[in-house]
Formats: structure tokens, sequence, C-alpha cells
């Protein structure tokens, strides 16, 4: 019998994570707190609170260029379980999931008529053991329903052959054919050290968010003196009325008499701020924010030179080029996984992860290709076929292109020879 940590740790192990990804979220939803400094906001403008979606963008702009295709050579007919799984929803779904939290979970379960059924499971409601070796889980733990104040009510323990269910206090046994528990992390740049992935949220986006939001709430509170910069008037007589302070500044005419000693007030204004140092510093931290995410000052809302071609547009993302094809490969081989157990579970057989070398995760391109492009492609597949006959086929160029192949053929039409 394999020696298990067993559930109760997992839920402690659950717990101590939870709030890490939890922050994570509240960084991409916008409801992060940011502390306040104390030394330029007035008392009464403490509790203000301001939003920027950056960690958002720094997503987003990843998730969405990441596009799953379907699985080749598809020996064990592992497509067709993730079509009957609603894959537009589930792929998008784990890959957003994985980029915040570093790794999500996909829970495989069976549904009245004994098909496999996937759900995306984020890392703040399922843990595990990871093996090393093989990405898989030893033994899994996952919150498959809360109520509205965040308690459990249906969880679930997960080892090879089994999986355990405890709903509002009814433990049910589901056993399976499966030698992994049913519970598949997908996972974002793991390493030796965090094997569970590291997130596209990190630290410095996080610290430099905090930075940019007190930088926007300082430029809110001098916009209000940019505004309506301070006046002052002096050499008023002390017996007058005082004057109202919003009647003078809105006032189109203001008269003011001279005293009995032929004496008048004199009346000037304050150096009026500029917005320039807060932009600067603004922009300070969109540089850095844009350089540890991969993304481009125009990606975070300042223009520049607008790219001409989507080639322009591939070169200055060259480094989220690279980010979204190192994700490629780590998702890819975690759908394999849940493609694989979900096989086992279908079929009632233990396989072998090893029997499912040969099937390969298809992506399509991270960035779409432009007429321009097109051309260019076209051009170069044709001489590379003409050097090495057969180099490229509809197959490899759907791979550069992401345009699948039409499934009309063309008759060659058959020229009739006269004789003259």
């Amino acid at each position: 019998m394999a020696d298990y940590k067993g559930v109760e740790y997992l839920k402690s192990k659950l717990a101590t994570k939870r709030s890490r990804v939890n922050l994570r979220y509240k960084f991409y939803e916008m409801k992060n707190y940011v502390k306040d400094l104390g030394i330029s906001t007035p008392p009464n403008l403490r509790g203000w609170k301001s939003a920027l979606g950056w960690c958002g963008k720094a997503v987003d702009s990843l998730s969405d260029r990441l596009v799953f295709r379907e699985f080749e050579n598809d020996n064990f007919d592992i497509n067709t379980i993730f079509a009957m799984n609603n894959p537009d929803t589930f792929f998008d779904s784990a890959v957003l999931s994985a980029l915040i939290a570093s790794c999500c979970f996909a829970y495989i379960s069976e549904d009245n008529v004994g098909n496999p059924q996937l759900q995306v499971i984020d890392g703040a409601n399922a843990t595990g053991i990871i093996d090393p070796i093989t990405g898989m889980l030893t033994e899994g733990y996952a919150v498959l329903k809360r109520d509205q104040y965040g308690n459990v009510i249906t969880d679930a323990y997960m080892i090879a052959g089994a999986t355990v269910v405890y709903d509002n206090g009814e433990t049910d046994v589901y056993y399976n054919s499966a030698p992994y528990p049913l519970l598949v992390p997908i996972i974002n740049r793991p390493d030796a050290v965090r094997p569970f992935g590291h997130s596209r949220i990190s630290r410095a986006c996080m610290d430099l968010v905090g930075g940019a939001i007190r930088t926007v709430k300082r430029s809110e509170i001098s916009a209000e003196f940019f505004s309506f910069p301070q006046k002052w008037v002096v050499g008023t007589s002390p017996d007058r009325e005082p004057m109202e302070k919003w009647k003078a500044a809105m006032s189109a005419m203001i008269e003011f008499t001279k005293d009995e000693d032929g004496d008048r007030p004199q009346l000037g204004q304050f150096s009026q701020q500029s917005m320039a140092p807060h932009t600067e510093q603004l922009k300070m931290f969109a540089a850095l924010f844009a350089a540890e995410t991969g993304l481009t000052m125009d990606d975070l809302g300042f223009v520049t030179d607008n790219p001409s071609s989507a080639e322009a547009i591939k070169a200055s993302h060259e480094n989220l080029r690279l980010i979204a094809r190192k994700a490629q490969r780590t998702f890819g081989s975690g759908f394999l996984n849940v493609g694989y157990l979900a096989a086992c579970l279908r079929d009632d057989f233990p396989y072998e992860r090893k029997q499912f070398y040969l099937t390969k995760p298809k992506w399509e391109p991270v960035f779409e290709p432009d007429s321009a492009m097109l051309s260019s492609i076209g051009d170069g597949a044709a001489k590379i076929n003409q050097a090495v006959p057969g180099y490229f086929n509809k197959d490899n160029l759907r791979d550069l292109t992401g345009i699948e192949a039409s499934g009309i053929e063309i008759k060659a039409e058959k020229k009739k020879k006269f004789d003259i």
C-alpha cells in the first residue's frame, strides 16, 4: 500500500496556499488593497480607492493567444472526450486559471451513462502530492462546492483507483481503473524547486501595480489643485465681512473698495502645479511592468508608434511569444494527462502513460498572420518545396498560418488531344 499523506494533511496544505491564490485573483479582478503611505493624501481622502488593470492585461494578453486545437496521432480517441466536455470553455478556463494561480486542476468523474466529464478547479480549491517524474498526482484533494460564505459543502479525496466524496456528512466511494488519482494538475512554468509552477502575476507585478495606483491617486489629488490653483488676498480690512471662498474663486467679477485710509487689498495666486511628474512616474512604472511581463508600452495604454503590420507586432512582442511557446509546452502536457486518465476511466482499463507517447498536442499560432505574412509564407514554402519536394504540405502549413485547409477537392481538368 502506498504511503499516503491523508485527507487532513491535504486540507491543511490547501489552507496555507489558498490566501496566496485569492490574493492574485484580487489583483486580476482589480479588487486588491493598496497601502496608502499617508504622506500626500488628505485625511478625508485616505479611504479613496483606485484601480488599475495591468495584472489582468498581463494575464489576458497571454491567455487569449493560447488557443488549443486538437491532439495529433490520437490513437485513443481522446479528442472525442474533450469534444463532449465543452472544449471552448474547458481549455480557456484551464489556461486562464493556471496563469493566475500558477496551476489549476482538472477533476475527472463519470456522468450517468459512464462517459468522462471534466471540471476545472482553481488552485484555491484543490491541491495534492505531485510526482516530480511523471507530473501526475499520487493523491489529491478538491473542494467541489462551497456555500455563499466560503464553507465547504462537497469535497473529494482521490487516490489511484478510488475517489472518496464527502457531501454534507455523507461519504461515497467511487472505484475506477485509473492508475493515478482523477485529479490532474495543469501547471504554468514548473521547475525543480516549485513543481506547481509560477503565477503570471508575480510579486514584482503586484508591487509595481501598487506603486502605479498610488501614483494615479496622487495625480487625482494634484488635479484638484491644478484645476483651481490657490489664490491669496492681503491688505483687507479686519472690519469687513469674511469672503465666501468658493464664490470668490468662481465669480467672474469681484469688487474690492478702498478703506478710509485709501488703502486697497492686493491679490495674487500661487504657482500652478504641474501634472508632468505624475505622468512621468506612471510611465516609469509602466515600463517596468512591461519588462516584467513581456508586454509593450502600447499594451499598457501609452501609445507610441503604431506597428504597420502583423510582422512588426510580432517582433515587438518577441518576449511574449517565447513565454507563450513555453506555456504551450507545459499546458499541452497537462491536457494530455487529462485525456490519458479520462481514457482509462472511459474504457475501464489501466493504460500506461507511455502508450500515449505518439499523441501530441497542437496549438494555433501565437500570432495570426496578415495578408503580407501569408504571402511571405507561401513564397517561402514554394521555394523550400522546390529544393526538398513535399517538405511543406497542408498539415504543417496550418501550424504556420492557423488556417484550416479547404475540404473541397479540386479535380484536374482532363485535356483532350486532337489529331491534326
